[in-house]
């Protein structure tokens, strides 16, 4: 393990003990598995919670192998697991433990402006186009890209 992989992940579990003694913990979005919830580059601000106050469709942030997962809550699987899956990915994931549950999304911004989060009907739809078409993920990835650039100078560069 490299030194820089070795601080992002003492970096990480700082975080999660951060938000586990109630804080609040804003992240930048870096995947493409909640298109077209969130976009990378959006900025999520998560809550602490426990997973009897999770309602399905709600989206969740996970910990687990050192990375983040950020999520749609499906259901819960017994008392100590529960299901969550990304908008844009073909199946579930594998079940994560009561443990693993960091929090959930209290609110997420895009470009400074709010992001709607509630699951609309044709929200999984297409996330089923993006996960299963490359090229219009990539498309409305270039889109979106292309709009950022375009309204904020400098956008080229990500400051972290």
């Amino acid at each position: 393990m490299s030194a820089s992989d070795c601080w992002s992940t003492q970096r990480n579990i700082l975080a999660v003990e951060g938000l586990r003694c109630g804080g609040r913990l804003r992240l930048h979005v870096r995947g493409a598995s909640m298109l077209p919830t969130l976009y990378p580059g959006d900025v999520a601000e998560i809550e602490a919670c426990s997973l009897e106050v999770v309602a399905p469709g709600e989206i969740v942030l996970a910990f687990r192998e050192d990375r983040f997962f950020l999520h749609r809550f499906m259901s819960c699987n017994g008392t100590h697991h529960f299901v969550a899956r990304g908008d844009s990915m073909p199946g579930a994931d594998p079940a994560y433990t009561t443990e693993e549950l960091v929090g959930r999304l209290a609110a997420a911004t895009r470009e400074g402006q709010p992001v709607s989060l509630p699951a609309r009907p044709w929200t999984r739809a297409l996330g089923l186009l993006f996960c299963y078409s490359s090229i219009a993920r990539r498309i409305a990835l270039r889109l979106h890209h292309s709009r950022n650039f375009q309204r904020l100078p400098g956008a080229d560069l990500e400051i972290a």
